[in-house]
């Protein structure tokens, strides 16, 4: 499945606070994940400029690690501050998910729109 760009940018940011909720973790280890999550066409170019994005406003704070197959990884790890908006994203994520689920029904249920009578010269003129 390809996801829409407009899309995804709306809503990385929610999606990598979400997968460094429960633990730190370096961009490479969340690009993988986010893919076997249903993203994948996700790319690291996409997912690291974020990162560092969500580290200035201070959502994330980010430690260097020794890695044992290479150089040192950059570990984010979510802040109280990163916590705070989660909760809000989601909550307005599924607010608009609602709203979007509800037009769609509603929009779908109601009957065509009759077609327009032809027009008589004399109302064209």
């Amino acid at each position: 499945m390809a996801t829409d760009p407009q899309l995804l940018k709306g809503t990385l940011p929610i999606l990598l606070l979400a997968a460094l909720e429960s633990e730190e973790n370096y961009g490479y280890a969340i690009v993988t994940s986010l893919q076997a999550s249903g993203f994948p066409d996700l790319s690291e170019g996409t997912v690291y400029p974020a990162l560092s994005r969500m580290e200035q406003l201070g959502w994330l704070d980010s430690k260097l690690r020794a890695s044992t197959s290479g150089p040192a990884r950059k570990y984010y790890r979510i802040t109280g501050a990163g916590r705070d908006q989660l909760a809000q994203a989601e909550s307005g994520w599924r607010a608009f998910t609602h709203a979007v689920d509800t037009a769609l029904s509603q929009l779908r249920e109601r009957p065509a729109p009759a077609a327009p009578s032809p027009r008589s010269p004399r109302e064209t003129s």
